[in-house]
């Protein structure tokens, strides 16, 4: 079974006005466009060409609820510095908060599962803080900021320590940030980076600037400081585990992740921050996130997959090019959804056939041969698990 989905954009405040009508090609709303969810999570579930939501298409099939959520995200200005748990984390997060309504402004966990993350970018450029960068490479990029007040309290929390991490003097400075007195140090630092230089550091100095002019007087600036910048060209990702601290700043990109809504933030924000919380799941190992390149499937042609090896969720690429007669092949076990992302995609799966254009997404369910991607363009694959095969 073969099946055209829709849903309509989430209006978050970050989200770009422009980038998901050129990719779809059509004019914008002038509202913010964050999101685009193809899944059958509850908060949004998608919807099949007859007007049956997908959670009921997948129950009439026996096939849900699927253990992962597609998205397409398009980030027009920084989302806040997040964290997810891991499942151990998050079954006993659930369990300590029994009691609590699933609104309760207190709650934490809205469900009992992992969150692991994938995106893939789509622009040119897209940028994301990844985990906390190495201290030595922080210590000099706050060198560039002079010599105010704040900012050498800053450095001060940095310094290494005898028979003390580096792990440990990062949460040290984390929670000093976010649950101490750190006005003066986001107050100097943000003054500071009106005028600090670095050509080692231009590009991350460029994005602070930035997230500070969205968000005045959060201390998430400094935090966003001490974390490593990411720039994703076209089509390269990054893979997102739990504990590890992060936040999308400009672009669009697939996203894929596990099936839950459990997020811990960490500043950037107008939103709860439970700290003690936070530093419960926050890894503050320090080091680079690998960037991740797609990696051809074997025996199929023109499919790549980025893995990335978890058990919810695989995520594959296709690019068929009608002119060399290239059609992209790969077998599926448990629900697929495919969404196209440039030119216009013939999906194929046990004689249905379905059209796609860029920003449209289709459901394989009860595959019995192989998925077939035909036409000229750009389509992503999403599975459960590392099921994507080649067709052979």
């Amino acid at each position: 079974m073969l099946e055209l989905m829709t849903n309509t954009p989430r209006d978050y405040a970050w989200g770009s006005t422009t980038l998901l009508a050129e990719l779809e090609g059509r004019e914008p709303t002038g509202a913010p466009e964050a999101e685009v969810w193809f899944g059958d999570h509850p908060a949004s579930p998608a919807v099949l060409a007859d007007g049956t939501s997908l959670p009921e298409r997948l129950a009439e099939n026996s096939a849900g609820p699927l253990p992962y959520l597609l998205k397409l995200l398009a980030a027009g200005s920084p989302l806040s510095i997040q964290v997810h748990p891991s499942r151990a984390q998050a079954q006993a997060g659930w369990a300590r908060e029994a009691g609590l309504a699933l609104d309760a402004p207190e709650r934490n966990y809205r469900d009992d599962n992992h969150k692991p993350e994938l995106i893939v970018s789509l622009s040119e450029r897209f940028e994301a803080l990844c985990g906390l960068r190495p201290l030595d490479a922080s210590r000099r990029y706050l060198a560039s900021l002079g010599d105010a007040e704040g900012v050498r309290e800053l450095r001060s929390l940095l310094d290494p320590v005898a028979d003390v991490t580096d792990a440990d003097i990062l949460r040290r400075a984390i929670e000093h940030l976010l649950a101490g007195d750190a006005a003066r140090i986001v107050s100097d630092v943000t003054d500071a980076l009106a005028t600090a230089a670095s050509a080692e550091f231009a590009d991350e100095l460029a994005a602070a600037r930035r997230i500070a002019a969205v968000y005045p007087g959060d201390p998430g600036i400094v935090v966003a400081m001490l974390m490593n910048l990411a720039v994703l060209g076209r089509g390269e990702a990054v893979y997102l585990r739990a504990g590890l601290l992060h936040a999308y700043l400009s672009g669009i990109g697939v996203e894929i992740m596990a099936a839950s809504d459990n997020v811990l933030r960490g500043g950037l924000t107008p939103k709860r921050v439970d700290v003690p919380e936070l530093l419960t799941l926050l890894d503050t190992t320090p080091g680079v996130v690998p960037v991740i390149h797609p990696r051809p499937l074997a025996g199929a042609t023109g499919v790549d997959t980025y893995g990335p090896g978890v058990a919810d969720f695989a995520l594959a690429v296709a690019r068929p090019d009608a002119g060399s007669g290239v059609i992209a092949d790969m077998r599926v076990d448990g629900p697929a959804i495919v969404v196209a992302t440039a030119g216009e995609c013939a999906v194929e799966l046990d004689g249905e056939h379905v059209l796609l254009a860029p920003g449209q997404a289709a459901i394989a369910l009860g595959a019995s041969g192989p998925l077939r991607i035909g036409g000229t363009g750009e389509a992503f694959v999403a599975t459960p698990g590392e099921s994507i095969d080649s067709a052979s």
